[in-house]
C-alpha cells in the first residue's frame, strides 16, 4: 500500500461520520451510514480517510473503528490520517486549542483505540495553532510518537507560513501536508497572490506566503470544504453563485462530468496540486466526485479563470 501523499488527489473527509454532535452513544444507523460511506468513497477511487478526535466528540473515529473491525481486509486497502489540539467545550468551560505535548500523546492514544488500529498511516495533523504551545514541546512529543512507530508523518492545518516554518525548525522529520479551507467560495488563500500592492489587499487576512511555502517545500496542500457547502450544486445564496453554479453546470456537460468534479478540477488545476477533501455523507453525492480521482483537470487556462471571475463577482485588480 502506498503511504506518500502524493499518490493522493482525492480524500474523503470523516467529519460527518458518528451521528449528533454530543455524548450520545452512536447506533447501529450511524455504522450503516459509515459503511454506506466507505463504500461510496472506495468505489470513486478515495482510499484517504481523514479524521479528527473532535469529530462528533470521538464517534467519528468510534464508528469508522467498528466498520474497519466488520470489513476484514478494508484496513489495508486504505490510508487513515486524523488530528489533535482542539479540546470542545463542555457545558461549564468554552473550547480551547492544546498542543502540549503530553496532551498531544494522549490525544493519539485515544484516536488510535477509536480507530482500532495501531498506527496513522500517513499522518497526524496539528488541527489549529494553538499560541501558548512551545514548538520544542511539541516537536518532542511527535517525533516520540514518530520512534514508537504509532504515527508514520506529520502536518498542520490552518496554519501560515510562519507557524509551520517555526515547528519545521524543531523537528527532525519534514512535515508533508497543510489543510486549508480552500474552495471556488473560500478564495483568501488565491486573491492574496493577486491583490499586493492594494486596499483590497490589506483587508485580506491569509497569511503572506503560506502557499508558496507550502509548495517549495513539498507540504501537500489539502482543501476542506472544497465542495463549498453545495453553493455552486444546488444551494446557491447570492446572485454571484447563482451564476458560477449555471457555468459549473455548463462545463460539466460538455465535458461529460458532474458539477462536483468541476468544483474539485478547479482546486486541482491550481499548480500546487491541491488535494481536496471531499466531507459529504451522501453516497451519491460522493461517487459525483469520482472523476476529480480517476481523471486529470480538463479546465483549460480561459475556464479556470472564468470559473474564478464569476465567483467573484469583480474583474481582476
Amino acid at each position: 500500500m502506498t503511504t506518500g501523499l502524493d499518490a493522493h488527489r482525492l480524500l474523503y473527509g470523516c467529519m460527518g461520520l458518528g451521528g449528533a454532535w454530543d455524548d450520545a452513544p452512536y447506533g447501529v444507523a450511524d455504522v450503516a451510514q459509515a459503511e454506506a460511506v466507505v463504500e461510496a468513497a472506495l468505489d470513486s477511487g478515495i482510499t484517504v480517510f481523514d479524521h479528527a478526535d473532535i469529530y462528533r466528540h470521538g464517534k467519528a473515529e468510534a464508528v469508522f473503528g467498528e466498520v474497519l473491525a466488520r470489513a476484514g481486509d478494508l484496513r489495508q486497502r486504505i490510508v487513515i490520517q486524523t488530528k489533535c489540539g482542539i479540546r470542545l467545550g463542555d457545558g461549564v468551560r468554552p473550547g480551547i486549542y492544546d498542543l502540549r505535548g503530553q496532551s498531544i500523546l494522549r490525544r493519539v492514544e485515544e484516536s488510535l483505540t477509536r480507530l482500532r488500529t495501531d498506527v496513522i498511516d500517513v499522518l497526524l495533523l496539528l488541527h489549529r495553532p494553538d499560541p501558548l504551545a512551545d514548538p520544542a514541546d511539541v516537536a518532542a512529543a511527535l517525533m516520540s510518537l514518530h520512534r514508537q512507530g504509532l504515527v508514520r508523518s506529520f502536518g498542520v492545518s490552518n496554519m501560515g507560513a510562519a507557524q509551520v516554518r517555526e515547528l519545521q525548525g524543531f523537528l527532525d522529520v519534514p512535515l508533508v501536508a497543510n489543510q486549508l479551507e480552500m474552495s471556488l467560495a473560500r478564495r483568501d488563500w488565491l486573491e492574496a497572490a493577486v491583490l499586493v500592492n492594494t486596499a483590497a489587499g490589506a483587508a485580506n487576512g491569509f497569511p503572506p506566503g503560506t502557499i508558496e511555502y507550502c509548495r517549495e517545500n513539498g507540504l501537500q496542500l489539502q482543501a476542506w470544504g472544497a465542495l463549498a457547502q453545495g453553493r455552486y450544486t444546488g444551494r446557491p445564496e447570492t446572485p454571484e453563485q447563482e451564476r458560477t453554479a449555471q457555468l459549473v453546470g455548463t462545463l460539466a456537460e460538455a465535458k461529460g462530468t458532474t458539477p462536483e468534479t468541476v468544483l474539485l478540477w478547479w482546486l486541482q488545476r491550481h499548480p500546487s496540486r491541491i488535494a481536496p477533501v471531499v466531507g459529504s455523507t451522501r453516497p451519491a453525492r460522493i461517487r459525483a466526485c469520482a472523476d476529480a480521482a480517476a481523471r486529470e483537470p480538463e479546465l483549460s487556462h480561459e475556464e479556470w479563470y472564468d470559473l474564478w471571475l464569476t465567483a467573484r463577482g469583480a474583474p481582476l485588480p
